[in-house]
């Protein structure tokens, strides 16, 4: 057993500083979390990538914003800047649901407690240090402002918000994972270069004022958006403004953006290449105790700590682009795998928690079947400028191979303090069809879901088909649910060659942009079907950055410009949402009520037998018949949210259901 001193983590008050012998912090980080020295926390990374730059650097854990506002004077003036995070989810994400009623709890609080993260979190914060400190830099950071870089539609307020730069008030944001950009901030810090001067680095954005000469960067070409004042006066106009941003983040080659906010020239600089498998080595690495810090000793447990305290994240970003989901917005569409020597050594590191007893509760990241995946011929990706690597088909230039994650599972379970290891993480289902994935050997891909079925998995396997309408599941950039038919008959394969008796749990979503009541009682019969009676359900929440938010604010496709139709009214949303629930006796009148009405006896009869003798089989789970998903849809690996939706043009019921 280990004993750790406070010093172990990085200080987060006047005592602490002073145990380290520090009379001066260079920087002095401001998080919306509560302080968990673990490398899939992002505000954790952020404070143990400066430190290992040779900084002095202190966390301030969920600052109170309801007092004199001391915490935010407790540690005096940085000597470089202050850094502003609003936490690893959107902190309007983190307090709401999607019916917009506040959360019981906040995962990243101990004992879940709410109210010591404010809405808008590091926006609030940034203001109160710009007017404490005006003379001091501040750099914001963390999903919550790299989702916000530009004009975008914020869904609890409403409105159309420009960026938050201009919100915040701060000087600089750094957007997607920050190492790379942190460290060229720092060197030129280091070397005396103002921070007002620091124009050109690459991941950061930054206003150049009404007057000021636009920086020159011989190696960028430049864009100019539509205005935040045009965005206002045109939905269209705002549409349009979406395909150009979300291509820019996702190319290795990308152009400066920039776009004008009142008087000022928002100046967004192209990213930094993925990260190499070195460096993102070099972030897992750090002198984490993977551990809350002492102070919340006596507060109660963290949640979202305790989901992956026996956890290991092995890569960073996703190339699904689903036009519903933020990861590929903050992470970006390339993956960035750890080296397996890495990943076994952290192994290590878990092995020896005080309270492990030998169970791993994931191998994985914001997907679990990603790892060591890139492009074949890397010419060919830097010319590439779709969002997505696998929709409408997988591109023929990824390497899909499952061997390095099976053998990498093989070796985690070699470690002889390992009895068994789990995958927690979402699985693409389609990328193990070999129908649908064209490039892998299927011997490969049954190899690789017989190891999960076997070894990796306790009862259920759960997976995100999230629709059965082919046009929803297109906008979606999902795959056809034919495919997530096929998958069912390989995992009953399996599970009978095995002797084994688990259960597929699937993932749907309703109210998403272009999905109309038909698709959901078409969706509802489809699934009756199959045998499931469903559990894993939620509506659609509209964030920033996210082809689907647009379209939900907007009416428009940011690709095509042509109007979508979305379900906005409550009313509209909560009868979306009880198709998933035709099994409950308050709402069969209504069911049969509506699809009289709309000539569908069909699937009636399907939904709502005369002698009601439907029977749950070994698929069948019992769900709650609530509209809106209480329980956080947090996901610590990803460093962001989420954040779901479907769509369809709508053109009434499949006629033929499979």
């Amino acid at each position: 057993m280990r004993i750790r001193r406070v010093s172990d983590w990085l200080p987060t008050t006047n005592k602490e500083v002073k145990l380290r012998g520090w009379e001066e912090l260079d920087v002095i980080l401001f998080s919306g979390d509560a302080y968990v020295d673990h490398p899939s926390f992002g505000p954790a990374v952020i404070g143990r990538i400066l430190e290992s730059y040779g900084l002095r650097v202190a966390i301030v854990p969920q600052p109170s914003v309801h007092d004199n506002l001391q915490d935010f004077e407790k540690l005096g003036t940085p000597r470089l800047f202050f850094a502003v995070t609003g936490g690893c989810m959107d902190p309007m994400v983190s307090n709401y649901t999607a019916s917009k009623r506040r959360r019981d709890k906040d995962a990243y609080t101990p004992n879940g407690d709410k109210g010591f993260r404010p809405d808008y979190a590091t926006s609030v914060y940034s203001k109160i240090l710009k007017n404490k400190f005006p003379d001091v830099p501040v750099l914001i950071g963390g999903i919550e402002a790299s989702l916000r870089r530009v004009t975008h539609y914020d869904y609890w307020s409403d409105k159309l918000l420009p960026s938050i730069l201009e919100t915040s008030k701060a000087d600089m944001l750094v957007y997607g994972m920050g190492e790379q950009p942190l460290r060229e901030i720092v060197e030129l810090l280091q070397k005396g270069v103002p921070f007002s001067s620091l124009k050109t680095i690459k991941q950061t954005a930054v206003f150049v004022e009404k007057g000021e000469s636009i920086p020159k960067n011989k190696n960028w070409d430049d864009i100019e958006i539509n205005s935040h004042e045009a965005c206002l006066k045109d939905k269209k106009t705002f549409a349009s403004n979406f395909k150009v941003i979300e291509q820019e983040s996702n190319k290795l080659k990308a152009r400066r953006i920039f776009q004008k906010v009142g008087d000022k020239n928002l100046m967004i600089n192209p990213p930094y290449p993925t990260m190499t498998e070195k460096e993102i080595d070099g972030s897992f690495d750090l002198p984490f105790t993977r551990l809350p810090h002492p102070k919340y000793n006596k507060r109660g447990p963290i949640p979202a700590f305790e989901m992956i305290k026996f956890s290991i994240n092995i890569h960073r970003g996703c190339f699904g682009g689903c036009s519903f989901c933020t990861i590929s917005a903050h992470q970006g569409k390339f993956i960035a795998s750890r080296s397996q020597e890495s990943v076994l050594r952290e192994v290590d590191k878990v092995a020896e928690m005080d309270d492990f007893k030998g169970y791993l509760s994931d191998i994985g990241g914001p997907s679990a079947n990603m790892y060591k995946m890139k492009g074949k011929i890397q010419s060919i990706c830097d010319k590439c400028v779709a969002p997505s690597c696998i929709s409408p088909v997988i591109c023929s230039n990824l390497d899909t191979s499952h061997k390095p994650l099976t053998e990498l599972y093989q070796a985690v379970d070699k470690h002889p303090k390992i009895k068994k290891s789990f995958i927690g993480s979402g699985i693409r289902h389609d990328m193990l069809v070999p129908e649908f994935n064209k490039n892998a050997d299927p011997k490969e891909l049954d190899a690789y879901t017989e190891e999960v079925m076997t070894n990796h998995i306790s009862g259920r396997l759960k997976v995100a088909p999230e629709h059965t309408s082919d046009p929803v599941l297109k906008l979606m950039r999902k795959p056809s649910f034919k495919y997530f038919h096929m998958f069912k008959d390989r995992f009953d394969r399996i599970n009978i060659k095995k002797k084994l008796k688990l259960q597929l749990i699937p993932y749907f979503i309703s109210n998403h942009p272009a999905c109309e009541k038909e698709d959901m009682a078409n969706l509802a019969a489809e699934t009756k079907d199959m045998g499931f009676q469903l559990e894993q359900v939620q509506g659609f929440t509209p964030t920033p950055m996210t082809v689907a938010t647009v379209i939900y604010y907007s009416g428009y496709h940011p690709y095509t410009l042509k109007p979508t139709k979305t379900p906005k009214t409550a009313k509209e949303k909560e009868e979306q949402h009880r198709f998933f629930f035709w099994y409950k006796k308050e709402n069969k009148d209504w069911i049969k009520k509506t699809l009289n009405k709309v000539g569908r006896q069909d699937l009636l009869k399907v939904l709502l037998p005369e002698n009601n003798s439907w029977k749950k089989n070994k698929n069948a789970k019992e769900a709650k018949n609530t509209f809106d998903d209480t329980v956080t849809p947090f996901n610590p690996k990803s460093r962001g949210s989420r954040n779901k939706s479907n769509s369809k043009k709508g053109n009434g019921f499949k006629k033929k259901r499979r």
